[in-house]
Order: C-alpha cells, then sequence, then structure tokens
C-alpha cells in the first residue's frame, strides 16, 4: 500500500476479427528519409486520383522507413508536413468519392469516406472510435502528368485489414492498487522486425499504464525508471537492463521482476533476466525467471472452484450443480430475490429483493439471514463484488446502481454494518440508463450496459479521500452491438462475454479495448439472451426464454441445462 502513494504522487471483422496495434513506429534519421521514399515501391503510372488515394490508404499500414511506401504517393512538400503521429483504422470497405472537378483539370478533390473503427493513441493503445470519417485530401498532377496527393489527410488512416499485416497486439501488466494482483493493459507494436518486440515491449512497461487505466493500475518500477536495453544474452537469456529505479525493498524487487517476466511472456519463451544498472535485480537470490516462477496474483481472483454458480428464478436462488435451492432463507425463497451475487471466496451472498415499493439489497452469509442495507431504491442492478485484499477471505465490499442512475458502493465497517456510498460517475453523464454493472475480478474496471450499449471504464480510488470514480469510459463495438446489449460478464481479465437480442449476435466474446470479437455458435439460442456469466475456465450460462444454455468454447453448441427458468431469471457466478 506504501508502494500505492508512492505512485500515486510520483472493428469491426465479420466472424472473427482482430485488430491488433501499434507503437508509434520509431523515427529515423532525417537524412536518410528522402533516399528510402526514393526507394519505396512507387505508385502505378497513369492510374486516376481515386486509385491514388485508394492505393495511399492501403500503403499507409506499412511503417517501414518512416511510412516510405505510403509517402511516394505524396508531392516532395506534402512529404514533409503529413503528420504520422496516431494512426486511425477504418473500415475497409471505406469509398473514395469524386468532387465536381473533371478528371482533365490538374487538381482535383478527392472525399475518403467511411466509418473509424479505432485510434492508436501515442502510448500505443487502442481506444475504440464511433464516428464516421469524411476527409477531404487533395491531389495534383505533377511535372511527369502523374496524380499526387498535395494535401494527405492529417495523420494515418489503414484499413483493419492492412493493419493485421503490420502490426501485433501485446499485453503488457501493471499492479492493481494494492500491488496484490497483475492486471493486463494491451498495447500494439509494429511486427517487422520481429525480433525487436521485446525491446518494444519493455520499452512500453518502462513508461507505464496507459491513458485508459491511468489512476487505476500502478507500476513497481516508479515514474523515472529508465529502458537501458533488452537483449539476448550469448546463452539464449533475455536480458531486460533497468536503471533510475530509486530505492528498492526486495518486495518492490520482486514486483518488478514479476511485471517484467509476465508482460514479455507473450512475445518471447526465453529465461528472462531482470537487470538493474546491468546487475541482478536480486543478487544473491533467483536469477532467471519463466512465468511460473512470479508471482501473479491469480488465486485472489480465481472464483472458489467448489461454488459452480447460481441461478435466480422464481424469487430464489439455485444451485447450477445440482438445480436444488440454496440452503438458507435466499434458497427458500423468503426475499422475493430478483438477482444476486456471491463473493469471489464463495462465503457471502448479496440478493437484490423486491418489494411492495421497489426493491431491497441485502447482504450476509450465503446460507444465514441476511441484513438488509440502507438503498432505497425502485431497481438495483445486480450486484458484484470486489475481490478480497486477504487472501481468501470474505469480500467486505459489492456495488450495484439505483435505479439505473447511481452507482452505490457498498462496504461493510468494522462493527459489521453494510453501508451504501456513492461512486463518482460525472463521466458517464448524459449516456443514460445503466442496466447492467460488472466489477472485474480484480477490481480495476467495470463493464457496463447503458442503453442497451457495451461500455469498459477505469476505477480509479483516491487514497487521500477514499473516494471512487468511474473513468475514461469507452463503448466498444458498436456497429456490432449497437444498443442491443443485454448482459455482460468478465470471462477473464481482458474478455468480456455479451449477450443481444440480435439474432447474428447472440453471445459474444470482446476483447476488452473493443479491437477484437468472436460470435459463439448461434445453435439452439433464441434471442434476446436476457442473462449470461462467465469466468476463466469455466463453461459460459447464458439465459433466454427457453431455457438454460452452456458452452465452453465460441464454437460449441449450446446444450440445454435440466433447470427450466422463469422469464427474467439471473445467473452468475462468483465475483
Amino acid at each position: 500500500m506504501k508502494r500505492f502513494v508512492i505512485a500515486l504522487v510520483a472493428v469491426l471483422l465479420t466472424g472473427c476479427a482482430a485488430i491488433p496495434t501499434n507503437t508509434a513506429p520509431k523515427p529515423i534519421d532525417p537524412s536518410e528519409s528522402k533516399v528510402r521514399t526514393a526507394n519505396a515501391p512507387q505508385p502505378a503510372k497513369d492510374i486516376d486520383a481515386l486509385t491514388l488515394v485508394r492505393n495511399f490508404v492501403d500503403a499507409s499500414a506499412n511503417p517501414e522507413a518512416d511510412f516510405a511506401e505510403a509517402k511516394a504517393y505524396l508531392t516532395e512538400d506534402a512529404r514533409k508536413r503529413w503528420e504520422t503521429k496516431s494512426p486511425t483504422i477504418i473500415d475497409p470497405s471505406f469509398s473514395t468519392v469524386p468532387t465536381t472537378q473533371a478528371p482533365e483539370e490538374k487538381q482535383q478533390v478527392v472525399l475518403l469516406q467511411g466509418k473509424n473503427l479505432g485510434r492508436l493513441e501515442t502510448d500505443s493503445s487502442y481506444v475504440p472510435l464511433t464516428t464516421d470519417l469524411n476527409r477531404a485530401i487533395k491531389v495534383e498532377r505533377n511535372n511527369d502528368n502523374q496524380w499526387r496527393i498535395s494535401e494527405p489527410p492529417d495523420g494515418v488512416y489503414m484499413t483493419q485489414t492492412r493493419f493485421l499485416d503490420y502490426y501485433k497486439r501485446v499485453t503488457l501488466y501493471f499492479f492493481n492498487p494494492e500491488f496484490s494482483v497483475l492486471v493486463p493493459d494491451s498495447r500494439y507494436v509494429v511486427i517487422p522486425p520481429s525480433t525487436e518486440i521485446p525491446q518494444r515491449v519493455s520499452e512500453l512497461l518502462v513508461r507505464g499504464p496507459g491513458g485508459g487505466v491511468r489512476g487505476a493500475l500502478f507500476s513497481a518500477l516508479g515514474g523515472q525508471a529508465v529502458h537501458a536495453g533488452t537483449k539476448e544474452a550469448d546463452d539464449g537469456a533475455l536480458e531486460v537492463n533497468l536503471t533510475k529505479l530509486g530505492d528498492l525493498t526486495p518486495q518492490i524487487r520482486k514486483q518488478v521482476v514479476a511485471q517484467v517476466v509476465k508482460s514479455l511472456s507473450g512475445v518471447t519463451s526465453s529465461r528472462i533476466r531482470v537487470l538493474v544498472d546491468g546487475a541482478p535485480i536480486l543478487p544473491g537470490d533467483q536469477r532467471e525467471w519463466r512465468p511460473s516462477d512470479v508471482q501473479t496474483g491469480e488465486a485472489l481472483i480465481t472464483p472458489n472452484p467448489n461454488e459452480g454458480g447460481m441461478i435466480v428464478t422464481g424469487g430464489l436462488i439455485r444451485s447450477i450443480s445440482d438445480g436444488n435451492p440454496i440452503k438458507g432463507p435466499a434458497g427458500a425463497g423468503e426475499y422475493n430475490a430478483v438477482s444476486a451475487a456471491q463473493s469471489l471466496d464463495g462465503s457471502r451472498l448479496a440478493v437484490v429483493g423486491k418489494t411492495g415499493s421497489g426493491v431491497r439489497l441485502l447482504v450476509g452469509d450465503k446460507e444465514q439471514g441476511l441484513t438488509e442495507v440502507g438503498l432505497p431504491a425502485s431497481t438495483l442492478t445486480r450486484p458484484t463484488w470486489l475481490l478480497s485484499t486477504e487472501g481468501r477471505e470474505p469480500s467486505n465490499e459489492l456495488w450495484t446502481v439505483a435505479d439505473g442512475a447511481n452507482v452505490a458502493r457498498v462496504t461493510r465497517g468494522d462493527n459489521g454494518v453494510w453501508t451504501a456510498g456513492a461512486v463518482n460517475t460525472a463521466e458517464l453523464g448524459g449516456f443514460g440508463q445503466i442496466s447492467e454493472l460488472r466489477l472485474s475480478r480484480d477490481g480495476t474496471r467495470v463493464s457496463m450496459v447503458i442503453g442497451g450499449k457495451l461500455y469498459v471504464a477505469a476505477v480509479v480510488r483516491n487514497s487521500q479521500d477514499a473516494s471512487v470514480s468511474i473513468r475514461t469510459p469507452r463503448q466498444l463495438l458498436p456497429a456490432v452491438l449497437g444498443a442491443s446489449v443485454q448482459s455482460v460478464d468478465w470471462l477473464s481479465q481482458d474478455f468480456l462475454v455479451v449477450s443481444s437480442s440480435l439474432a447474428s449476435n447472440p453471445v459474444t466474446r470482446v476483447y476488452l479495448d473493443g479491437s477484437r470479437f468472436e460470435r459463439y455458435n448461434q445453435s439452439n439460442l433464441t434471442v434476446p439472451v436476457t442473462s449470461v456469466t462467465a469466468a476463466v475456465s469455466r463453461q459460459v450460462l447464458a439465459v433466454d426464454h427457453s431455457g438454460l444454455w452452456t458452452a465452453s468454447e465460441t464454437t460449441d453448441v449450446w446444450r440445454s441445462n435440466p433447470i427450466k427458468p422463469d422469464p427474467g431469471a439471473v445467473v452468475f457466478y462468483p465475483g
């Protein structure tokens, strides 16, 4: 926790789609730029202005030699002025539209039109976009009577199809505020040459968490760390050399190792050595590591394996494992339950129960009588539990949304009393009614259904005043899911499972940054799929009007569960 305080100071593709993205390409020596551009493939001779612009967009995906391939389509002056930072990913079905100028003119304006899908930030993270593309591109004939672009668009525009050829998705790892769990933070790096990818990953790791999770994730490397190099040693191990890490306790040294090793595990199979100023980070201790050697905190965010999931149906709560009501008042239907949530360790239960005038929230031990929380509301969303910071101890915090607008953080005091406090949701203003909110099992993010649309956001905790805020909300897959989303849950730290009212996408697996989605098999499901739950190494559970269904993989045919739920039934795993 001390380290936390220090840190505070200091797409669309049909079926299965992927949008890897990139770090900003390394600048080259300006003296080399003209030579490399001259050596780049030149545009085909005598092509028309519309084809020139289409081919320019196609070439813009290649960042090699400072975008030399794309710059070959520009006039000499335009090459000097073209801004190539923060590329935008566009739908491959874009159009190049002529304006009123006649083909024989020396100058024309071509409109580049389509859909923007995402943008690469300067920190190499992917941000989904929901805007239309409409850019005017001016072209003119050169001395050889060939069309060249004299006024390119501001920034790079590339199709996702070509994007796949040049960029790779990588995953960095930072810590939650308590420094107890490693949390993924996806970025995108240029592929060629692939031998340099570990170097790029190390550089990004040193720079810290991305903008979308700033304030939610923290780095053991601190804010002043410098990457002094990543290279393969003579014996095949990968050496990562760091400097300016400041004072390092043995615990912080281990946390640094965990971040480095876990972040590089997706791009190398080599043994990893972590050095500080050229010397082993843990002198006299272990000198090299593989992913299995580091502590990631996975046990803290893994649901109790003895808890097989539950379903709220007919006002009572049943076990998915055998279909029988759980023990205690909640299983007997005494609370007239409409939704519920179980803590990760399995011992505690939160129930939203229907009353004559609205609903009430009740919390307590799973098989015992539950205590009502002072949170009057007409509606409450399905509760969601925070992980415990004390090993497998029960969690003392859960969230719900009152009346579709007020996010409530319910905590248990030292006296055992549960009280509700407000979460700052100023950045959600004007988005609409919140019908679902799920804390990630590491507690650093939320997924939400707002007005039928899918959003993710960061959870930022202020240690000075104990306030909690939802920050940097981003809508995912607007062109795919629209306003059809019914339910959402966390499959893992960086995957969501989403159900909808769309026959084409009844259940969908979504990358956390919105850059990729995969449809689950549509067989046997009937839309709308009103409730879904998921967890690592568990079957996905889904409810439609015909029953309860299970599937393990996206290609699986959905299988019917013997439980026959009532309309409005809600399924849930711990978390």
